[in-house]
């Protein structure tokens, strides 16, 4: 197997998408990587370029990812990468997505505290965006994600 693996730190572009499919549950969401050096004249941190990518984490891994991820989260996501080439409209553009196969918290930017899920345990989260619906894992792990709406008058 000749997969090119990529650990890539950054901050989660837009909400989850968590969807049942054939092949088991998968989350998908943008996730914004950008290069910062440190300008000597200006004596000074500089953002560079923004690369964007598309993540997808299947089963357990993206049943935990829709519970606890929000936008603007900095993660480190670690997996396979793939590079597609579309043609739409007329032009070529080219799409890099990452396979997750890890993913965390940036704890060099804040704190997280960790819950185990056990085989069988609901999964839940008090997201803002949430539907209110619950959502299953897809068989890998076990139980599923229960999100709630809270309203803030």
């Amino acid at each position: 197997m000749n997969d090119t693996m990529v650990t890539v730190v950054g901050n989660v572009a837009t909400s989850v998408d968590y969807r049942e499919t054939a092949a088991g549950g998968v989350a998908k969401f943008r996730f914004a990587a950008t290069a910062r050096r440190w300008d000597r004249e200006r004596a000074s941190w500089a953002d560079g370029h923004t690369s964007f990518y598309t993540v997808s984490a299947w089963r357990a891994l993206g049943a935990n990812l829709a519970a606890s991820v929000s936008v603007g989260d900095p993660l480190v996501v670690h997996g396979r990468l793939r590079v597609r080439e579309e043609d739409r409209d007329g032009q070529r553009r080219t799409f890099v997505d990452i396979d997750a196969s890890a993913v965390g918290h940036d704890l060099s930017r804040g704190t997280s505290a960790f819950r185990r899920v056990l085989k069988g345990e609901p999964r839940t989260a008090d997201r803002p965006d949430g539907a209110g619906e619950a959502v299953g894992d897809g068989g890998g792990g076990g139980g599923g994600v229960e999100r709630t709406t809270q309203l803030v008058s």
